[in-house]
């Protein structure tokens, strides 16, 4: 039995309909993340299942009870923002605690859970200090043990390291992922950023325009995007796509060394082929025939950014500090075996 499910969720604001028939399950203990692009209405299904917006249709169901209507406070979740809310004349202790203070949970009660959940953040000797000596990584730990005291059936994660630098999001990103192994919960996390998802997620939901494209493990995303938007979307740096002709249960491209199996009739399709199945040099099966424009070193790695006839810029991905010409040949080889077929309408073939 799945321990949390959405059925047709439905959110509109008069005549604009921003969550659109969303529906999903997901087991005790899974680690869900909703991703998609600003505006595809990932915080607001997320705010649904806490409770905090009305929905305009659907069910929500939480261990087995249809909360759709039910009190934000009985749902038996707890949610962690983006912005940390944390009251800046009570100390860390008191700012976990108070949640449970106003419960009326006993003082005994609330101190052994504040310092738990305090232990597996490691931030117990940061208990006596005030949030305004505390950097942005330790005022959102802090921010999830007050989550952690409730002892909830269901976390909820709305972009809580939108607001910290890139260090402190990886940082961050690792501490949330150690979080869930420790306590097993069930978690749901909403961001824009799809490498988040990608290093956090059990279960990817990628939203867009309120409707769900595509659920499934990282590794199903990646390899098998059910549509263009998805194929975009998932993989950094993004996919490569070549507008292509097929014919003869081939794909055909200017820039292409050999035609690519296309298993579609005859028109139009576009070709996708990930940075990181491109290689140069000779060696490989196939390859992209493009003209050189720059390269960006990244220390260990290298980025080259490459035009095919018709204008497209691609990128190819390779180890070490590369250097290119610019308006120079250059061979990018892959396996066929790696390249994408989408049809006319966008999917998969």
């Amino acid at each position: 039995m799945s321990f949390l499910r959405l059925r047709n969720m439905v959110k509109r604001y008069g005549e604009l309909t921003v969550v659109d028939g969303v529906s999903l399950e997901a087991a005790r203990g899974e680690f869900v993340v909703f991703v998609g692009p600003s505006g595809c209405g990932k915080s607001t299904l997320l705010r649904m299942l806490a409770g905090l917006e009305e929905a305009s249709g659907g069910e929500v169901w939480i261990d087995g009870q249809d909360v759709t209507h039910v009190h934000p406070a009985r749902r038996g979740v707890a949610m962690v923002f983006q912005s940390y809310a944390l009251y800046p004349h009570m100390s860390v202790r008191e700012n976990m605690g108070f949640g449970l203070k106003m419960a009326g949970v006993a003082a005994a009660g609330v101190a052994k859970r504040v310092d738990e959940a305090a232990r597996i953040l490691q931030i117990v000797p940061l208990l006596d200090r005030r949030p305004r000596a505390l950097s942005g990584g330790q005022r959102q730990r802090v921010a999830i043990g007050r989550a952690i005291v409730r002892d909830p059936k269901l976390f909820l994660f709305d972009e809580p390291l939108s607001n910290l630098d890139a260090e402190l999001r990886t940082q961050m990103r690792v501490e949330i992922a150690r979080l869930h192994r420790e306590i097993g919960a069930t978690m749901v996390y909403v961001t824009h950023d799809q490498v988040e998802a990608m290093t956090l997620a059990d279960r990817i939901v990628v939203l867009r325009g309120g409707k769900v494209e595509q659920i499934g493990t990282p590794q199903e995303l990646y390899e098998r995007p059910a549509n263009l938007f998805v194929a975009g979307f998932i993989g950094s740096p993004r996919m490569n796509m070549l507008a292509a002709q097929a014919s003869g249960g081939l794909a055909h491209h200017p820039a292409l060394e050999h035609p690519v199996p296309a298993p579609v009739a005859d028109g139009p399709v576009t070709l996708g082929l990930r940075p990181e199945h491109l290689t140069l040099g000779s060696g490989a099966p196939n390859a992209l025939l493009l003209q050189a424009e720059f390269a960006e070193h990244l220390g260990g790695t290298s980025q080259i950014y490459a035009q095919a006839p018709g204008g497209d810029t691609l990128t190819i991905g390779a180890p070490g500090r590369v250097r290119v010409d610019r308006g120079a040949g250059l061979r990018a080889g892959f396996n066929p075996a790696h390249a994408y077929v989408f049809d006319g309408a966008g999917q998969l073939v």
